[in-house]
């Protein structure tokens, strides 16, 4: 499907974020994802997958949350960089700056406003995962690549609001992930599984952390190919009914 980009300038409390948005180049009203950047901020890859997203027939955007920063972007080989960035973030803010999003999509006269999904990448997969939870109302379908933290032991880990959660829930982990500990996975899991939610945890045999990134040395590409199948039909179930 023929696309259409754009970098366009969101109006949050803190300021202009930049986005990137891709586009079917014609047609619709077309349902909207919304893409969660990593850690390393809004990366050409990052840019890539909303862009796939788009060829699929859904407007997709990838917002700045480093906006506050500069926007930065930090190479993938510099990790203690980007959790340092990473760090300046605060759930509220994030939220907020996230419903400016949903805010401008749902004004979209291509874009059907009542389909708009999430989706994110490690700290992008939290993010994920928490705007499902914080922002029930909103999201519609949620998919998770190895979001950190999810099932951390701390009050702000999104699990902890997981009986906030109406939308059905995709999470994607290695078990190589030195990152992201088997029993938290298991946490979510069964988490999930006792409040009784739509939802489905994979959990991808010799895969790691960014395994779905084929710029890291992690790319796992098996374990990638099968994950954008699986959320492809997973969105398309609740977007495109």
């Amino acid at each position: 499907m023929e696309i259409r980009t754009a970098t366009v300038h969101l109006t949050t409390p803190d300021g202009k974020m930049p986005a990137h948005q891709a586009s079917p180049a014609t047609g619709g009203p077309y349902p909207a994802l919304i893409v969660i950047m990593e850690a390393f901020g809004l990366n050409g890859h990052i840019k890539d997958v909303t862009e796939r997203w788009a060829r699929e027939g859904y407007v997709s955007m990838a917002p700045d949350l480093y906006y506050r920063e500069g926007s930065p972007v930090v190479e993938y080989s510099d990790l203690p960089k980007a959790i340092g960035f990473m760090n300046t973030l605060q759930d509220p803010k994030v939220l907020a700056d996230l419903g400016a999003v949903f805010t401008h999509l749902k004004g979209l006269k291509e874009v059907r406003a009542d389909r708009i999904g999430v989706t994110g990448f490690c700290m992008g997969g939290r993010l994920t995962f928490l705007t499902s939870c914080q922002r029930a109302n909103d999201v519609k379908v949620a998919v998770s690549f190895y979001g950190g933290g999810i099932a951390a032991d701390s009050p702000q880990a999104p699990i902890n609001f997981a009986d906030k959660l109406q939308t059905p829930i995709l999470c994607f982990f290695g078990d190589k992930d030195p990152l992201i500990p088997m029993d938290q996975v298991k946490k979510i899991d069964e988490t999930l599984k006792k409040l009784g939610k739509n939802y489905e945890v994979k959990v991808y045999s010799g895969a790691t952390h960014g395994f779905f990134c084929n710029e890291r040395p992690s790319y796992h590409p098996d374990a990638a190919k099968d994950a954008w199948e699986k959320a492809k039909a997973w969105v398309a179930k609740s977007l495109k009914s």
